[in-house]
């Protein structure tokens, strides 16, 4: 056949076409007919009609879950800090970045003789971080707010003042090392 016969037979057909999806139970009907003419078992297929409603409960419960997620969000602590007082999360940000970075010099200049004293200050700054959040805590809770912004920035000024003892005690065990190792002679 050559396309023009081809194209010409479509042409003829068209609107003819079933596109229509079978009624529900076509399979079972069509197999009972077939049991009855040929004396064949048939297959019992369990109807799955309550898979569909069910999806879709599923797909709105979902939806809904999402949905009450973002719209009932809390706002975070540092937010509220912020809210209450727009300085203090400007300083916060400033004091633990500066923080953040001494820490970070601290920990590069781990060596096993400072080790036992770095270890302890990062102790000892963990506990100051949780003295900080308790005083977020206070303020959020409508204590004296310019006595507790005084001690947040406290907070901040004794974390950093620990990190620069301990780096410059860090710096002078580094110097009595190698003024000590310069003077043995071979």
């Amino acid at each position: 056949m050559d396309k023009n016969n081809i194209n010409r037979l479509f042409d003829k057909l068209q609107g003819t076409f079933d596109t229509e999806e079978p009624k529900g139970g076509h399979q079972q009907r069509f197999l009972e007919k077939l049991q009855a003419s040929q004396g064949v078992a048939s297959i019992q297929k369990k109807s799955n009609a309550w898979w569909k409603p069910l999806s879709i409960a599923a797909s709105v419960v979902i939806l809904l879950g999402i949905g009450f997620s973002m719209y009932n969000t809390s706002p975070t602590v540092n937010q509220q800090v912020a809210e209450i007082s727009p300085e203090v999360s400007q300083t916060q940000f400033y004091f633990a970045s500066l923080i953040d970075e001494q820490v970070k010099l601290l920990e590069s200049e781990s060596t096993p003789e400072t080790k036992k004293m770095i270890d302890d200050t990062m102790i000892q700054l963990n506990r100051l971080d949780a003295n900080y959040k308790v005083l977020e805590q206070d303020l959020l809770n409508g204590g004296n707010s310019k006595l507790i912004l005084s001690a947040m920035i406290n907070n901040f000024q004794t974390r950093i003042d620990l990190l620069q003892d301990v780096l410059d005690q860090v710096s002078t065990i580094k110097n009595l090392k190698k003024y000590n190792d310069e003077n043995y002679t071979i």
